[in-house]
């Protein structure tokens, strides 16, 4: 059992990364039309603006399971070719939170064509605020022992990080790539001894890296989008690869679509049970559904982690609510729903 739960830990830990990173972590709100929360590429992608609401809960059953909740907004400086946007994110997990904010500028630039012909190159930067915490306060040696590491009260410590990227937009095709958490962060809220200038530094270096593209095909009342998107934490090497398709379909009062996907990694964890040795990658299958009804949004999606190893039966629970501004018609003559 000691052995299952380590190994669970480290694909847990693998997979999602709640921990272990800094920022917002990369589930799967970005398929319910979110990709500004990913990508700052992504600000101000279309005429108007779009405000997105996330709530994530997983292990209902489970005491301080992970969730986290997100508010983002995004728009066009009128008939200028600059974004912006701003995000706030809580991301809570057991003894660990993080509050943070996000300030966005994107530039968008018309490669050619006429005005109804989305041929679109665009560059985002986006500076980072973090506020982490850490409760130490029930953190008890055995015996009465005091542990110098450990300071007994909740401390916290603020960071600042910057995430670039850049997206191209050809019609229905689009690709996206982004360097996330550039800046090494002096993080000494989770030093050794954090009142000793000689301690033993943690690791510093959270970059990631992504990339990710998709094509809509259809243009009459049902449309397929397949897309996947890869992922590489830098300093672990870590990757994960997200396989995804949509399919949408225009209704009287808007649009329904629904879809699926499958998230793999590339390495696995190695745990021991009994006299067995074995492997195992992390896995999710998440399907979504969602409805466009007039200028407003909603989806849900339910991720679900297969394997052998697992902490519960239960999976990860997400709803995204979102409103779009200041467009009252198509402006582009394809099928592109983060555009128009």
């Amino acid at each position: 059992m000691k052995h299952r739960l380590l190994v669970l830990l480290s694909v847990f830990a693998f997979g999602f990364q709640s921990n272990a990173q800094e920022g917002i972590p990369i589930y799967f709100d970005y398929l319910a039309d979110n990709y500004y929360l990913v990508y700052p590429s992504m600000a101000g992608i279309g005429v108007g603006g779009k405000i997105r609401a996330t709530v994530r809960k997983q292990w209902f059953d489970v005491q301080d399971a992970p969730n986290m909740q997100t508010l983002n907004a995004h728009f066009r400086l009128g008939e200028s070719n600059s974004g912006v946007g701003a995000i706030i994110f809580n991301d809570a997990n057991g003894y660990h939170a993080q509050t943070g904010v996000k300030v966005t500028y994107a530039y968008h630039l018309k490669l050619g064509g006429d005005i109804r012909y989305l041929n679109q190159l665009s560059f985002g930067l986006s500076p980072t605020y973090l506020q982490s915490s850490l409760d130490e306060s029930e953190f008890l040696s055995p015996g009465g022992i005091v542990d110098p590491a450990i300071t007994g009260s909740k401390i916290s410590a603020g960071y600042y990080n910057v995430d670039i990227g850049m997206s191209y937009n050809l019609m229905e095709f689009y690709g996206h790539v982004a360097a996330l958490n550039v800046l090494g962060s002096e993080r000494s809220l989770y030093r050794v001894n954090r009142t000793n200038p000689n301690n033993i530094p943690v690791v510093d270096n959270l970059r990631r890296y992504l990339v990710s593209v998709g094509y809509i095909f259809g243009r009459n009342a049902v449309q397929v989008e397949p897309s996947v998107l890869f992922q590489l934490t830098d300093f672990t090497k870590e990757k994960t690869l997200d396989i995804n398709a949509k399919i949408y379909k225009d209704v009287d009062f808007g649009r329904i679509w629904g879809g699926l996907s499958y998230r793999r990694s590339f390495d696995g964890a190695q745990f021991i049970d009994g006299a067995s040795f074995g492997e195992q990658r992390l896995q999710l299958f998440t399907p979504i559904i969602g409805a466009n009804i007039k200028n407003w949004m909603v989806s849900y999606n339910y991720s679900y982690q297969s394997g052998a190893i697992r902490l519960d039966n239960g999976g990860f629970h997400q709803i995204t609510l979102g409103y779009d501004f200041g467009q009252t018609e198509r402006r582009y003559d394809c099928y592109c729903p983060a555009a128009q």
